[in-house]
């Protein structure tokens, strides 16, 4: 199950778990859209992966199955990418 990370590696902007913005890769590594488009160019700077819209989990399934509440944040892998 995915852990729907709460914010954006690169630039920490908040990601709920209802967010259309959020972008994963095959880790879960998690950015926002902006990040993913204009600094990464699509590609996690941890795996080099792609980066994907990630899922929306209903909101019934949140409450028996929570998104995560750790936040992950590492501004200096995403320096000079794209």
């Amino acid at each position: 199950m995915l852990q729907l990370r709460p914010s954006c590696e690169c630039c920490d902007a908040g990601l709920p778990p209802a967010s259309a913005d959020a972008r994963i890769c095959s880790f879960e590594c998690t950015f926002c859209e902006r990040c993913a488009t204009t600094r990464l160019g699509g590609r996690c700077p941890n795996c080099g992966g792609e980066l994907v819209r990630r899922p929306i989990r209903p909101p019934g399934k949140l409450l028996k199955h929570p998104a995560s509440t750790e936040r992950v944040f590492k501004p200096q892998g995403c320096a000079g990418r794209a």
